[in-house]
């Protein structure tokens, strides 16, 4: 599927510094992780394409999942309508503590559902970095807060709370449209 706005394919719309920090944490002996709210499931079809991050190292929203047999007897896993983990918000630390089974010594955020992820790296013992994306350039990608007075959204919020516990705590908050020369590799 293509973006309507960039007529490109969805998989060439990643960040491109967010690409190089995870290519340099790679190079520098760390394991990447795509911590998301998005479907766990979804993310994991393409994060190994798209970000080098292997299925396995994907945490996402997971819903119930049934072991069963086809009538050939093949067996097959069918998808039940039972939320197990909502990966939002305290959902996120869960998530990372069930699956990871370690705190990360650093996390990247972009909206009010990465807080408390954010505090949990921060917390631990030895260097830890806990940084946020502002979604504040409109031309070359989107502008949303309500945070510093951007527009709001019903998606993603990242409000003017959270950009001010970022300041208390002393979390990197990344500005677009300031700290990065180009967002998309085709730029």
């Amino acid at each position: 599927a293509k973006d309507p706005r960039w007529k490109r394919p969805y998989t060439e719309l990643t960040y491109l510094p967010m690409q190089e920090v995870l290519t340099y944490l790679r190079a520098n002996a760390y394991k990447t992780w795509i911590v998301t709210g998005g479907g766990q499931d979804f993310v994991r079809q393409y994060s190994e394409t798209v970000y080098g991050i292997p299925p396995e190292q994907v945490v996402g929203t997971a819903v119930g999942t049934k072991y069963g047999y086809a009538k050939d007897g093949k067996p097959f896993l069918t998808k039940e309508p039972k939320l197990l983990l909502n990966d939002n918000n305290a959902g996120k630390v869960e998530g990372i503590h069930l699956m990871i089974g370690r705190r990360p010594h650093m996390a990247v955020g972009n909206s009010t559902g990465d807080q408390q992820m954010l505090e949990y790296t921060k917390a631990g013992d030895g260097a830890r970095l806990s940084m946020l994306v502002l979604h504040d350039d409109g031309e070359r990608e989107y502008a949303y807060g309500p945070a510093q007075g951007l527009p709001a959204t019903k998606v993603g919020a990242f409000t003017q709370a959270l950009y001010d516990e970022a300041q208390k705590q002393g979390w990197t908050v990344i500005s677009m449209k300031k700290d990065w020369k180009k967002i998309f590799s085709f730029e």
